[in-house]
């Protein structure tokens, strides 16, 4: 299972944070990522200390099963058991890292993958352009973990049933048919619910359309597996002692059911939420945002460039060359820390910051791509200029934080 558009992006409510450079929107840190596996493609592997949990409870439960099958191994059946689960969730990693390939593939860049209780995620940053690639970023993760269970089954011809060799092939190929099959299932979070909102995208021409579908297909499927699973789990302990062990499954399947049914409907949550900011970020535009610049020499006295800016209706200062090249931006923050009756004797060169590589910004970025503009150069002012290189004017990050908190806090259409 992939999870897409993590800005958490995870996260305030957003995805976004503030940093010690001004107001800007920022991608979250990456806190509780767990242990660091490796970097594969150059990707962090992390394994979530929740993983050590299942590990246990796989070993438990696996290694009940051996005694039945295997009972000579005796207590070494739990040692087969510890290797079976992890080389289940190295099945869960090759899954994981289908969804990353395809992803580096589109130029989408990709956070980190993490194992977890529930399986694994890709952290997959921006959306696909396509409904064609979202289907098939979807996609890749089941059909190779199909391929994997395929794999197991022909090692199964190879060696004797009932062995050691046997039976751990056996239970991975029925767990990664038995992943390759959750994931398919129609519902946001799950592969299949990206899957079908890429089909409902392509019909409709709209994503958005297609997010509303899949999620609120996802959280039917998270009651249908609530109510479900217990049933399932009661109709096939009918015949067994009421007292005994068969009510106890019963309890942990409803809830294992509880758990499931609370993870798919929260993700389809998320992923809606997701969606609608998404749906409200072009709305965060570098040229209705800017502030109109008078463009002044270093050694104008603070006084004076701050007249020309009133006479010309402008709120910022840009510092100019010679030939009138900008080479800095000056700092709001600096212009109110000066007295008025000291700005006759302030030269505006002081208060500037100099513009470094990536603070000059295009008039014409929106949405997604002046946030992640102003994620890899932070500042608190960034001078913003036309494709012709023309001085357009001053850009504040504090701006650009309250617009896109006015858009979080807009109610959804």
């Amino acid at each position: 299972m992939d999870n897409s558009g993590q800005r958490q992006t995870g996260r305030d409510g957003a995805g976004r944070a503030t940093g010690p450079e001004g107001d800007r929107p920022q991608r979250p840190r990456e806190v509780g990522g767990g242990f660091l596996m490796g970097r594969p493609f150059g990707v962090p592997v992390y394994v979530a200390p929740s993983w050590f949990v299942v590990a246990a409870l796989i070993t438990w439960v696996f290694g009940d099963q051996l005694d039945r099958v295997l009972p000579e191994l005796g207590a070494a059946r739990y040692l087969v058991s510890l290797f079976f689960a992890v080389a289940f969730y190295a099945s869960v990693l090759v899954h994981e890292l289908a969804h990353t390939i395809a992803a580096l593939r589109y130029k989408l860049p990709v956070r980190r993958i993490q194992l977890q209780f529930f399986g694994g995620v890709s952290e997959i940053e921006k959306e696909t352009e396509t409904p064609g690639r979202e289907f098939v970023l979807a996609f890749v993760g089941p059909l190779l973990s199909l391929v994997l269970s395929g794999l197991f089954y022909v090692g199964m011809q190879f060696v004797e049933p009932g062995t050691v060799p046997g039976v751990l092939l056996a239970g991975l190929m029925v767990s990664n048919l038995i992943v390759a099959a959750f994931n398919l299932l129609p519902g946001l979070p799950l592969d299949g619910g990206r899957m079908l909102r890429a089909v409902v995208w392509k019909i409709s021409g709209k994503p958005m359309t297609g997010t509303i579908a899949a999620a609120w297909t996802g959280r039917a499927l998270a009651v249908t597996v609530l109510v479900g699973l217990p049933l399932l789990s009661q109709a096939g302990g009918l015949n067994e002692d009421a007292e005994g062990f068969g009510s106890f499954e019963s309890l942990t399947d409803a809830l294992l059911a509880a758990i499931l049914a609370a993870i798919i409907w929260t993700g389809a949550g998320n992923s809606l939420r997701m969606a609608r900011l998404r749906e409200r970020l072009p709305g965060l535009s570098a040229r209705t945002l800017t502030r109109r610049a008078v463009p002044v020499a270093g050694d104008t006295p603070l006084s004076e460039a701050l007249r020309r800016a009133n006479e010309a209706g402008a709120r910022a200062l840009v510092v100019v060359d010679g030939q009138g090249v900008p080479t800095a931006v000056v700092r709001e923050a600096a212009i109110v820390g000066i007295p008025e009756h000291r700005r006759p004797w302030v030269a505006v060169g002081t208060l500037a910051q100099d513009l470094k590589e990536g603070m000059k910004v295009s008039a014409e970025l929106t949405g997604e791509d002046l946030l992640d503009t102003l994620q890899t150069t932070p500042a608190t002012e960034y001078l913003v200029v036309e494709e012709t290189g023309e001085i357009y004017g001053v850009l504040s990050a504090a701006d650009v934080e309250r617009a896109f908190v006015a858009a979080m806090a807009r109610p959804s259409s």
